[in-house]
């Protein structure tokens, strides 16, 4: 049978990160205290610029690595964000910022197209991932491709700058590198993980344990 343009993109795509992932899909644990890094050194730039949200100069700085394919972290969107957003982000108390931690090349090819999505502009990066989180139990079951795509035509890509952007081997391969780094440099090895402020916390913590984390720190400021 032979195989369209599109659906070659999406197969070399694939076939890329599943060779650099080994096919491996990393198990989610509670949520605990884990490693703690020094921020600067977890805010240093990472292979792909941050996307991040709320005021720069922000007390506390909340790192979250996540998996579009990750049904923790499509709940925490779904059910924590929004309070954490009016809570801590859209008052000026947190500087937030999703890093990209593909559990499978599925994930990997989501994050692609957030990133085009938001290439110019990072509210249409954070629109998309919040709809891939919405519609997960879609586009994962179902038929990935076709479905991603009319998620994409929403968000404004025609079919042609989908082709374009699952193509994008230097894309895919700075998503790899900054999934190997958090491997590498600050231990994460499932998701949802959060880091406040440096310190680690794998697992969808609720919005009460993030403040009992968040709260201590804004005293004073």
């Amino acid at each position: 049978m032979p195989i369209n343009r599109r659906e070659f993109c999406w197969s070399a795509a694939s076939f890329v990160l599943a060779t650099a992932l080994g096919a491996a899909v990393l198990p989610a644990f509670p949520a605990q205290a884990q490693e703690s890094v020094p921020l600067p050194e977890l805010m240093a730039p990472q292979a792909l610029p941050d996307m991040w949200l709320g005021d720069d100069k922000a007390p506390v700085s909340v790192v979250e690595y996540a998996s579009m394919t990750c049904p923790h972290c499509a709940h925490f969107n779904a059910n924590t964000f929004p309070q954490f957003k009016k809570q801590f982000i859209d008052t000026g108390k947190v500087r937030y910022t999703m890093r990209e931690f593909p559990l499978d090349p599925l994930a990997a090819a989501a994050f692609m197209l957030a990133r085009c999505a938001g290439e110019k502009d990072k509210d249409k990066y954070y629109a998309m991932i919040d709809t891939l989180f919405r519609k997960q139990d879609q586009w994962i079951k179902q038929k990935p491709l076709p479905d991603l795509l009319a998620i994409s035509k929403q968000a404004g890509f025609s079919e042609k700058s989908f082709d374009a952007c699952l193509a994008n081997q230097k894309l895919l391969d700075d998503i790899q590198k900054e999934r190997q780094q958090a491997i590498d440099k600050y231990k994460v090895h499932s998701t949802p993980t959060f880091f406040i402020n440096g310190k680690s916390y794998p697992g969808a913590v609720s919005i009460d344990e993030m403040a009992k984390e968040i709260d201590p720190q804004l005293k004073g400021k």
